[in-house]
């Protein structure tokens, strides 16, 4: 299932193309979240086992308050993870977590320690080697663990070399090189270049890979994407990440983007607004979801902040104000939780 909200779904033609050629299975349809939340297996009767690799799946998909009781409702729930979570306090009946080696761990294959890479917020790939030893030796990476259960389950497959890829990480990359040639040329040979090499992106460079060669606006058919207007004195939440957050995980209370510090429970507000509601600044409120599906998401304690936004917006942070995203309001066509758009009431 798709372990991170929003994650594309449908099937990449290119990539589709590329697997097959090289004599692997058809790219499937993964499962975006509002399906692959208990709730929705349930209900849609997609299964009733779930497996998650690392991540805070459990904090950082919406309805929060909602799917926290249906965790304990599955059959089976496998965790494998680098370091401990919130998710993992919510199993299944039965239950599985499993540790992975870190990236600061030496990682010994077949051909000899093995380096990873990974993609910072500038689109820079950069190399991992780790030094430090093994918590265990019993530990495997996540790659010896994908391959393993790769072939415990698929038809064996001599196009598909799991155990040479899992013996050398270098052959993956070079994979990788020959399906995105122009993100990854030389890619094993770059790996370690001082900062990073940069990944293309042509549109940074208003190169538009379109038919006619120029960026191309699309006039939208609604104003809103709420789906319907809002009633009353409804607002629209916009859900925020501060400077100092990686996903679910905060490193810090300032943030500076915003020129904020202290309690990340607050709400942002307009002044006009704040006035229109005669709210005064640190005031504590509630926010209340404003959806027609006969449930109460609440979350209590904020502190009203003024903040120059546009009428009739507020915005509050991620993961803190999840219990107030039902989990089926989405985009229709890429699956994203609504996040930056959520019916809302202000309760004193």
């Amino acid at each position: 299932m798709a372990e991170r909200p929003g994650l594309p779904t449908r099937s990449d033609q290119h990539l589709s193309q590329k697997i097959n050629q090289a004599g692997g299975a058809a790219l499937q349809t993964g499962m975006p979240v509002w399906r692959a939340a208990p709730p929705a297996k349930v209900v849609v009767g997609t299964g009733q086992d779930g497996c998650r690799s690392s991540g805070n799946f459990a904090r950082a998909i919406p309805d929060v308050d909602r799917v926290d009781a249906t965790w304990a409702n599955l059959d089976l729930t496998v965790q494998i993870a680098t370091k401990l979570n919130r998710s993992h306090l919510m199993p299944g009946r039965a239950a599985w977590l499993l540790p992975c080696l870190v990236r600061a761990e030496r990682d010994d294959q077949a051909s000899g320690p093995q380096a990873v890479s990974i993609e910072d917020s500038f689109s820079h790939i950069h190399g991992s080697l780790g030094k430090r030893s093994p918590a265990h030796k019993m530990l495997k990476s996540e790659i010896a663990i994908v391959a393993g259960i790769a072939k415990a389950t698929l038809a064996l497959n001599p196009l598909v070399k799991w155990n040479e890829w899992t013996g050398d990480y270098g052959l993956v990359r070079d994979l990788i090189e020959q399906t995105y040639p122009q993100d990854f040329a030389r890619f094993n040979a770059r790996l370690f270049t001082p900062g990073g090499f940069y990944r293309n992106n042509p549109a940074r460079l208003r190169h538009w890979q379109t038919p006619a060669g120029r960026a191309l606006f699309i006039t939208p058919n609604v104003l809103s994407a709420l789906g319907a207007p809002l009633r009353g004195n409804a607002l629209t939440l916009i859900t925020l990440r501060s400077n100092d957050q990686f996903n679910t995980t905060i490193y810090g209370f300032d943030d500076r983007l915003r020129g904020l510090k202290g309690s990340r429970d607050i709400v942002l507000a307009s002044p006009e607004d704040m006035a229109t509601r005669s709210l005064v600044a640190g005031q504590i409120v509630a926010l209340e979801t404003d959806h027609d599906d006969g449930l109460v998401r609440r979350v209590a304690g904020l502190y009203v902040t003024p903040y120059d936004l546009p009428l009739g917006c507020v915005g509050a942070y991620y993961p803190e104000t999840n219990a107030l995203v039902p989990l089926g309001l989405r985009d229709l066509a890429a699956n994203t939780p609504a996040y930056k758009g959520v019916p809302v009431r202000m309760v004193i």
